[in-house]
Order: C-alpha cells, then structure tokens, then sequence
C-alpha cells in the first residue's frame, strides 16, 4: 500500500492537465466562462490599449493574485524559480543556509539549515528578507539566480540582512557569517546514558529514512529508548515522513490518510519492516514543527505508540501537489488535507484570501500564553477524537497536542542578549575564539565527555564578546547580560563544542539544560518502568 498518495496525486495531475486540454467539447462551465472572460481582457488590451504590454508579466501576476486568494500554502513558483527549489535538502554549498522561494516578488525564507549560520543567529521559517547589505531586493523582479548573487559567497565572508518578521513591528537586522551549509538532515546521533538514542531531525529530506536507519543500526549496545526530535523541524518530503514512521510501526498501523474534493481517500501504513517497532519512544515537538513532523508525530500518538513532548505544534496539514505549466512554471496547489489516524485534521483554521490573518492567528498563540501555559489552550469537544490502541483522548482542530506540555522558558532572554545573536557577534566571536586556539583545544579535549567536564566559559571570554558588541554599536545593559549569562555562556560552550569536538556536540550541551529534553528522558523512564507503557 505505500506510495498510494504519492502514485495517486501524479495520476490527478496527468488528469487535471488532460481534462484542461479537452474542455472545449464540454459543457461550458463555471470555470471555462472565467477563462473565456479573462481571454477576451486580454485580446482588447492587445488591440485596443494605448500602449505595448507585457504579457508575460500580465498573466504571471493574475495567476500570483489568484492563488493568494486560495488557501495559505498554495502558491506559484515561476519558471526561474522551479529549477532550485529543493536545493538545500539534496547539495551542498557555501552561504547562508536558508531554504527558500521567492513568492509575491519577496524572499521568504521556508527554512533555517539546522546547524547553518542563519539558524545561529535566529533566522526562522517565514521571515522575508528585503534588504542585503546596502540593497533592497523586494519587488524588483528578484530571481533564483538573483538570490544567489546576494547570498551565496565564500565561508567566512558576512552579508548584513534585513528581515521583516509576522508579529515583530519593526525590521530586524542580521548579520550572517558566510559558511559551508550542512547537507544531512540528522543533525545528531548520540547515545544517551547507556541505553537510549537521541535522533534530531532537521527536515525530511530525501535520504532522512537512511540516516535514521544507519544510527539505529550502528547503536553500541542494547537500544532501549529513542528520543526523536522534530522540534522546529517544518517539514519536506512527505515519502520520508512515511518511510520514518515506518521505521517505528508494526505492520498494518495506519500512518496518515489524505481527502480532497476531487480525491477519494488515500492512505498509507506501515509494512511491519521497522527497526525499532518496540520499545520506549518519545517524539518532541514544538510550535516550530510542521507538516511531516506532525504526520509522524500523529502516527506515533495515534497508534499508542510513543508519547509526544514539548508544545502544540504549528497545524499544517495541506497537501500540495507540484503541477507543472507549459513554460516550465509550476503551480504548489492545495489538493487535499492530511488527516491523522485516528481522523483528526491537522490543519490549522484559515479564511481562503487571507494568509495574513493567517500566520497573524499564529503569533497570537504566543500572545494568549500558549507557550506557557497548557490551560491557555481550549478544545471543544468537538474535536475529540480517541487514540486507536489505549483509547486516550486527543484533540483535532490545528497542530498535534503533545502528552506532556512543556513551557518555553524565556526568562533569561532578553534585549541585550537577543541583539547580540540577530548580528551574529556571538557566532563570530567564538569562531574566532576556536581558530585562535585550536591546535591547544583539539589537542585536550580529545572527546565529547573530557570537553564537558573540563571546557569552561570564563569571564574573560565574555568580556572579549561585550567588547566586540560595543565595537559593533550594541550598549552593554549589564542587568540584562546577568539576566542572560547562564544561557549565553551554555550557547557560546555550544558552540565551542561543535567546533572543537564535532557538530552533534552542539545538541549534547544544549540539551544538558533544556526543559523538553528533560521531560522527554522523564518520560522515556517512566515509560519504561509502567505496564502500561506506551510500547
């Protein structure tokens, strides 16, 4: 039964393009009136209208216009566009590491490459870049190509951007320090105590399935627990999502079935061919993970068969068909909403036209407390559904709600310390900080356990930060640098770790303090002391 959503959506699409070629022995419909309509517009603007038009440009607009007056995910990419598209999840290259597309004549970032200089500084999924360096690039025609010029440059040279943000009232200011952009989509695979895995996936990617596979199969030891991480993991390629529950099933466990108006039931399950079908799981999320992370996410919940951490996660669950065009553009169009296995939709509410309102709904979670406060969230009980194995209540109506709520912890986050990351000076401090002493430190702390123990940040190395911020026009507030101490020097040790030691060391010391990773190895214990785990 696998890869009956992906056969039957390409079957729709030869179809779509072939009922489009035959309309004119229909019944004019709808549709064809609208077409007819446009046409005619068209045909009195080319022999009428006082001066030379662009028709090329003309339709690419009305087709923009169109489809932003569909659902929020929907969207077309022009012939320029299409070629790149995916080209962080399969290549490797130097610059900023951003997944991108140019949508609206706006660089919008889909997502950071976990790992990558953008997500160091606090990039994320949705910002629109409109100014680099001293260039604004909003609604100028940008191109693919264009992009590249701006973005892509050798490791170690810096582009300052400017970003405008859902929810934030003024620009941002970035500055990113150029660097080779990471190609695996496992970002970590390390043991944890003696008996547990911790996986942390950035995006489905296309060889994701084969990674996770390859660090399950390569475990030394007995393998009694895996954490996965799909926090602020947006999405990618839905076969990954499914062959990676697979990996967690047994056989016949239902994963996710899509419907449309004009696409019957489609469904997928496991095979029963998974490495680890047994065994404690827990599945982290937050409000950053979207579309195939809550394909698995809901799999996994569904089917009783690990328990989710963390906070309510984003509530993307369209599918979108890539339907090419005859001069090599493409149309993303919404055909279908997934639903989890036990039938709840993980869509998020939207109003068709307005997408603005859309990620706005979004931000006001966090205004609501959403992030803070699980009793900030109401589900009425119409959107209850039951797990199908234990029979435990879950709710529908946008995202997948976790087991055990975590709250983000933002006390120690404030302007000063926000300042230092969006310019990038805590990056280029201590990369210039490990260049300086490599040879000493590659030479001492040889392994992940001696740099833990023995690597400090001392007062020294943050006063060397605060002079460089200064130096870069930033004012030193110190009751805000003591607020933020703890976890600036938890970052900077982060990131001595992954440039010292080796990348996964960054999620070793940052999970050394993180409130979801600790609820998660809770969880994984109590799981595996209870009869009634969740197995």
């Amino acid at each position: 039964m696998h890869g009956n959503i992906i056969r039957a959506a390409a079957a729709l699409s030869a179809a779509m393009i072939l009922s489009v070629a035959g309309l004119g022995a229909q019944q004019r419909s709808e549709m064809t009136k609208a077409a007819g309509k446009y046409n005619q517009t068209l045909f009195y603007i080319d022999r009428l209208y006082l001066e030379d038009v662009d028709f090329g440009d003309l339709v690419e607009k009305a087709i923009a216009a169109t489809i932003a007056e569909l659902d929020p995910h929907s969207s077309y990419i022009s012939a320029e566009d299409v070629r790149a598209m995916n080209e962080p999840l399969q290549g490797e290259f130097e610059g900023i590491g951003i997944e991108f597309a140019v949508i609206r004549d706006t660089l919008t970032v889909q997502a950071t490459v976990a790992g990558g200089p953008s997500e160091r500084v606090g990039l994320l999924a949705g910002d629109k870049i409109v100014r680099v360096d001293t260039s604004d690039i909003a609604g100028i025609g940008l191109t693919n190509e264009g992009v590249y010029g701006y973005l892509r440059g050798k490791k170690g040279t810096k582009v300052s951007l400017t970003v405008l943000r859902r929810g934030a009232a003024d620009p941002l200011d970035f500055t990113v320090v150029r660097d080779k952009i990471p190609i695996n989509s496992l970002d970590a695979a390390y043991k944890v105590d003696s008996d547990v895995l911790y996986l942390k996936l950035s995006r489905f990617a296309a060889k994701s399935r084969d990674e996770i596979a390859e660090a399950i199969r390569s475990f030394d030891g007995v393998l009694r627990g895996v954490i996965l991480d799909l926090r602020s993991n947006s999405g990618g390629y839905l076969p990954t999502a499914i062959n990676i529950a697979n990996e967690f099933l047994e056989a016949g466990d239902l994963i996710v079935y899509t419907e449309g108006r004009k696409i019957p039931r489609m469904q997928e399950s496991a095979r029963g061919n998974g490495l680890y079908r047994h065994g404690p799981l827990v599945v982290m999320i937050d409000e950053n993970s979207a579309s195939a992370s809550e394909i698995v996410a809901g799999a996994v919940q569904d089917q009783d068969r690990g328990i989710i951490v963390g906070r309510r996660s984003f509530g993307k669950g369209l599918v979108q068909q890539a339907l090419p065009l005859d001069d090599g553009s493409e149309l993303r169009l919404t055909i279908a909403r997934y639903h989890t296995p036990s039938g709840r939709v993980i869509q998020s509410h939207y109003e068709s036209g307005h997408a603005d309102q859309y990620y706005k709904d979004f931000y006001e979670r966090y205004l609501r407390g959403e992030s803070f406060s699980r009793d900030s969230i109401q589900f009425p009980d119409s959107l209850k559904f039951r797990t199908l194995k234990l029979g435990r209540t879950v709710y529908g109506g946008g995202g997948i709600m976790p087991d055990v709520f975590v709250p983000q912890d933002t006390a120690s986050y404030t302007d000063y310390y926000a300042a230092l990351l969006r310019q990038g000076l805590v990056i280029e401090y201590m990369n210039g900080l490990c260049d300086r002493n490599r040879s000493a430190w590659t030479s001492k702390y040889r392994t992940f356990e001696k740099f833990d123990r023995s690597f400090k940040i001392t007062d020294g190395m943050v006063d060397g930060l605060v002079a460089l911020a200064s130096e870069r026009g930033i004012e030193l507030k110190e009751d805000e640098l003591e607020r933020s101490r703890e976890d600036l020097c938890l970052y900077m040790k982060a990131l001595a770790a992954s440039s010292i030691v080796s990348r996964d060391c960054f999620y070793r010391v940052m999970n050394s303090r993180s409130p979801e990773f600790q609820a998660a190895l809770e969880a994984l214990r109590e799981a595996s002391l209870s009869r009634n785990a969740l197995l």
